[in-house]
């Protein structure tokens, strides 16, 4: 009996110290993702934290850049909605109309967008004397170009997919950050919830910021994908294999989309080119609108090329407000009229999300929300590059030891291949990855030394 209790214990300890080494590789493993991920996207991170804080007070900030324009001294009684169009389409010559912006007061100069060669141009025009007081290119004004830095780069579509493939990296930093916080042997709350003092406090600073900040992170990178070139337009496929999709969806992916739209709306015979005369239906519109009181801003859009009915749409960002109507362009009669809670269930939860994402949900405490986890995330990623410059060797990256023999089990590598699978740029940079180091590093030695992947 004795000697049976001995073999159990031996076995028992065997079996301990497997396990322990098991969970030893795949800890050492996901650290040496972790860092690698951070070092893909930690500058992405610093940038896209900075001017999606910006874009966050879209509003406010609208409304200051505007404020001169919002409490105008008026000289006599406001003229009409076709006669404001007219003079901003006079403004910029050879240009139609793409819509008159309902104002909040009768003092106000109204906002009226035209277009003219693919470019968009917002007119302000004073609504008593018709005078034009501002004129801005759309992609010129400030939240706009904060937009483009945020979602493009000002790269067009080669910057969207470094946006997008930041994003990829980003989630699993953030997976995988989880996971090497996870607490194994811990006494008390120390490096779990707050930061100890002391030479751990760098370490502890940047495990538990991301702890706090790693659910509203998840989800500003996960409601951000829609926007995403690959992303976003393997999710639009997807929605019509599956019969899903909306009939005009309402976010759109890059400039690049919004410039097909644009040229497939104006491009051709136009309305307003055709018929000068049909501009006048514009304040019949414009009176039915005002009736409905929608939340700002509320577009007015003539009938174009694909579309040829009027269309009244709340432009608001919380999404879970706007609404699409559209007129008879020959009797002015509602024709159709589409909420937020018409749509399909796909749309409702996109749209909540990027309500959300934008930080108009629900009022200031969302926008506090998202200051708090760009703080978060920067103070992630300061915190890092710190430590790592800390520890990294002279003539080295400094990445974590590697594992000598490099396996990973059956779990790890259908995580993997789920996450390619989800993040399409993932997994080709995985594929571009794996090629790079099998045809190229394995020949270069002291490449492959520098980079950390030689145990």
């Amino acid at each position: 009996m004795a000697n049976q209790s001995s073999k159990n214990d031996v076995q028992l300890q065997s079996q301990h110290q497997i396990k322990n080494e098991r969970q030893g590789r795949l800890y050492r493993m996901l650290w040496r993702w972790h860092f690698y991920a951070g070092l893909v996207c930690i500058p992405f991170i610093l940038l896209l934290s900075l001017t999606g804080t910006i874009y966050l007070f879209k509003p406010q900030g609208e409304a200051a850049i505007d404020a001169k324009y919002q409490n105008l001294t008026l000289n006599h009684a406001p003229r009409s909605a076709s006669a404001i169009a007219n003079a901003a389409i006079a403004a910029v010559p050879g240009s139609t109309l793409r819509f008159y912006q309902m104002p909040t007061s009768e003092s106000q100069a109204i906002r009226v967008m035209v277009a003219k060669r693919k470019v968009e141009t917002l007119v302000y025009v004073r609504p008593d004397n018709l005078e034009v007081v501002k004129i801005v290119p759309k992609n010129g004004r400030f939240m706009a170009i904060a937009h483009d830095i945020h979602g493009e780069l000002l790269m067009g579509k080669t910057g969207s997919l470094f946006v997008e493939a930041a994003a990829c990296w980003a989630i699993v930093m953030v997976v995988t950050g989880l996971y090497l916080w996870w607490p194994r042997n811990a006494s008390g709350l120390g490096g779990l919830i707050y930061p100890r003092k002391g030479k751990l406090f760098m370490r502890d600073l940047h495990a538990v910021t991301g702890v706090w900040v790693s659910f509203f992170a998840l989800f500003l990178l996960l409601t951000g994908l829609p926007w995403t070139e690959v992303w976003g337009d393997s999710f639009k496929a997807v929605r019509r294999i599956t019969h899903t999709s909306a009939v005009k969806q309402d976010w759109t992916l890059s400039r690049a989309e919004e410039a097909r739209i644009l040229a497939d709306e104006t491009g051709g015979a136009n309305h307003m080119q055709t018929n000068p005369n049909y501009l006048a239906g514009l304040d019949d519109i414009v009176a039915s609108a005002r009736k409905e009181r929608l939340a700002y801003p509320v577009e007015v859009a003539p009938p174009n090329n694909r579309n040829k009915h009027w269309v009244v749409r709340s432009q608001s960002q919380n999404r879970m407000q706007r609404v699409n109507i559209e007129y008879d362009s020959q009797t002015g009669l509602e024709l159709n009229r589409e909420r937020f809670e018409d749509r399909h269930i796909i749309d409702k939860i996109t749209g909540i999300g990027i309500s959300v994402h934008e930080g108009q949900l629900f009022g200031w405490f969302n926008q506090f929300l998202g200051v708090l986890t760009a703080v978060g995330l920067c103070t992630l990623s300061v915190s890092a590059f710190i430590m790592w410059r800390r520890r990294a060797p002279d003539g080295a990256l400094g990445a974590p030891p590697a594992i000598p023999d490099q396996k990973i089990g059956a779990g790890i590598a259908i995580l993997i291949i789920a996450f390619a699978i989800f993040l399409p740029v993932l997994g080709v940079m995985l594929v571009i990855i794996a090629a790079i180091e099998t045809l190229i590093l394995r020949h270069l030695p002291p490449a492959r030394k520098w980079l950390g992947l030689t145990a």
